[in-house]
């Protein structure tokens, strides 16, 4: 069996080197290095994890396939952004991880250039469709073939300050950003909190998918696809190459994100917040709302703020007409397309095994992420211990929406984040954004055809 090199975003290391430039623990290298000689070894890329939860499901993955299959993981940078480049200079070095996690807005770009297996014929024969929620499924498919299979989901939706709100004499939480406006601002007043409502707002992915999200909800679009084909995956498989941002709705949802930081809602500074920092801000107290992602309630444990004191609620719209629209985040395990055959069947047990119902358990409960199996939304345990789920399961049916599946997606996405940023900061009106991105993005659209 040959020796297997792990890549670095700067060229080969060995797995002994790796353990420093990687974050790799030296333990799970040495364990790697000294597994017994008939054991295929993989090694699997996924991004960085505080619960210890995928640590936890390696070793034991491990531990039960001892002799057979050895897998070490590699942590890759948490900033989504760094991770794709880390990816991408690792596919480009021709020598990558055996399972890759992939960002669900990857898909795309990973297949069209043949760095990752179709895994259609493995997928239906080990898996039953109807048991993934529809969204995520769709998010690991592009031209009517499954590349992935999803690995845990996500959508955006609202945290607020339950006592607070209840104290300034609200009984719900809002429904359209008009009332948000309004209720933080009494809330703001009556209890001497500073900010009303904070967000993402940086120049990277997450700045996108808040920007998409004030788009969605004022009625606008981004793309849409020329065909539309009816799949088996409970709805419409949709090829998507033509621009249709340039609208009064879409520049009514910016205009709204950047009339909360000229109202005194929203600090300037969101102009520059990633998700950590907008947490922050929450968790010490100092926000009335906060736009985020279901893990952040598995964080109330251990923060200043009582569990009791924080719920969760759908996005606003623009209008009570409308309902609020959250972005699909998540992520998906595909198989590299260089890996040989004993390493591919190896890879796709492990799969296998991180998908499974009890995996997708212990990930909502130990970690508060969304799992993608239909039936875990109404385990009695997984609905009494993360009650996030609860909400997600309405809005996983109705309200989520998945980016453009572009293997060009990356590049408009840049484009998207930048004009966002651009109008949190006062520089771009919303008109003037959307119609600098109908530009830029159909010119990305015609250069790669």
């Amino acid at each position: 069996m040959k020796r297997k090199l792990l890549f670095s975003a700067f060229g080969p290391v060995t797995t002994v080197l790796a353990s420093v430039v990687l974050g790799t623990s030296p333990s799970l290298v040495a364990a790697s290095a000294s597994a017994e000689g008939g054991a295929t070894r993989i090694v699997f890329a996924s991004g960085s994890d505080g619960s210890g939860t995928v640590q936890r499901s390696i070793e034991e993955f491990n531990a039960s396939h001892a002799g057979r299959i050895q897998v070490t993981w590699r942590q890759m940078d948490p900033s989504n952004d760094v991770h794709h480049r880390q990816l991408l200079a690792d596919l480009a070095a021709g020598e990558v991880p055996q399972v890759i996690a992939s960002d669900v807005v990857w898909t795309a770009e990973l297949a069209r250039h043949g760095w990752v297996e179709d895994l259609t014929r493995r997928f239906y024969g080990a898996y039953d469709r109807d048991a993934f929620l529809g969204p995520a499924l769709q998010s690991a498919t592009w031209r009517l073939r499954i590349w992935g299979v999803p690995w845990y989901t996500d959508a955006g939706v609202l945290f607020y300050r339950r006592d607070l709100l209840a104290q300034s004499g609200f009984e719900a939480p809002p429904r359209t950003w008009d009332e948000l406006a309004r209720v933080a601002r009494q809330v703001q007043g009556d209890s001497g909190i500073r900010h009303g409502f904070v967000f993402q707002g940086a120049e990277y992915e997450g700045g996108t998918v808040n920007a998409a999200e004030y788009i969605w909800g004022a009625g606008g679009e981004i793309m849409r696809g020329e065909l539309r084909i009816t799949s088996p995956l409970r709805g419409t498989v949709v090829e998507t190459d033509a621009i249709t941002i340039d609208s009064e709705e879409a520049a009514q949802g910016l205009d709204m994100a950047r009339r909360m930081i000229v109202e005194g809602i929203t600090p300037a500074e969101v102009a520059t917040f990633r998700e950590q920092e907008a947490l922050d801000v929450f968790l010490s107290g100092n926000a009335v709302f906060l736009r985020s992602w279901p893990y952040v309630h598995a964080l109330l444990e251990g923060a200043a703020l009582p569990e009791a004191a924080v719920g969760v609620a759908p996005l606003p719209a623009l209008s009570a007409e409308r309902a609020g629209t959250s972005c699909l985040g998540g992520w998906n395990l595909m198989v590299s397309a260089r890996a040989d055959d004993e390493e591919q069947d190896a890879a796709w047990e492990l799969i296998r095994y991180l998908t499974s119902a009890e995996q997708q358990k212990r990930r909502a409960l130990e970690a508060g992420l969304l799992p993608v199996l239909v039936t875990l939304y109404e385990d009695p345990e997984v609905l009494a211990r993360a009650p996030v789920v609860a909400l997600a399961r309405e809005t996983m049916s109705a309200r989520v929406r998945v980016r453009p599946m572009s293997p060009f997606y990356p590049e408009m996405s840049s484009r998207i984040a930048s004009a966002f940023h651009a109008v949190l900061e006062g520089d771009l009106t919303g008109s003037q954004a959307v119609e600098r991105l109908d530009v830029e993005l159909r010119d990305i659209a015609v250069r790669n055809r």
